[in-house]
């Protein structure tokens, strides 16, 4: 079962900073029968984004989708910290490139089919690792992309014909980076793009 870091409407007792691994940002339903990923987190960003606005707690949920290591402060010192403008700055910016994720993420589900979705949530992911192996189960695709896991095993099969990315044993590797931009057309990008813009720092590949 994934680490959950922050659980909804629960208060935040600590902001991570990841150094390697994924987080993922997950939105749930009323009564928690539905949910689909709004956010993805890895080596670029940081966790308790709500904190950082002045809250204490979220009604999402963000949970470890692979594990890696990361640097925990308690929110209270981070609070502190942020009286410094210089930092609270630095820390807005990664809030605003997040927001700026999680509404192209609403485009992206509300527009592609399955198999682009699932293209650019796998680019997103590769920006933020090591190497081309991502260790992915069809359970959290699913989350990832809105989809039954009937429909992730569709997108998959369709990204695996077109030569972009193997599937064995739980793990995925990519193969093609360039086709998977190719299936999700101009549905990854801007993100990125922002995200270098507003930190200096590149995080596409």
């Amino acid at each position: 079962m994934a680490q959950k870091l922050e659980l909804p409407q629960q208060s935040i007792p600590y902001v991570y900073f990841p150094e390697e691994g994924l987080l993922s940002i997950v939105v749930q339903s009323r009564r928690g029968e539905y949910e689909i990923e709004a956010g993805i987190i890895g080596r670029e960003s940081l966790t308790g984004m709500m904190v950082v606005m002045g809250d204490s707690c979220s009604p999402n949920k963000t949970e470890v989708q692979v594990e890696g290591h990361a640097n925990r402060i308690e929110s209270a010192r981070i609070r502190e910290a942020m009286e410094v403008s210089t930092f609270r700055n630095a820390l807005l910016r990664y809030v605003q490139a997040a927001q700026i994720q999680t509404s192209h993420t609403v485009l992206a589900n509300g527009k592609l089919k399955l198999s682009a979705r699932l293209a650019r949530c796998l680019l997103m992911c590769h920006d933020r690792m090591d190497g081309d192996e991502i260790p992915l189960t069809h359970e959290f695709l699913s989350v990832m992309i809105g989809a039954r896991r009937a429909g992730v095993t569709v997108a998959l099969n369709e990204l695996e014909h077109a030569g972009t990315t193997k599937s064995s044993g739980g793990s995925l590797r990519i193969l093609d980076r360039d086709g998977l931009k190719e299936v999700c057309a101009d549905m990854y990008g801007v993100p990125e793009a922002e995200y270098q813009r507003l930190t200096g720092v590149p995080l596409a590949r």
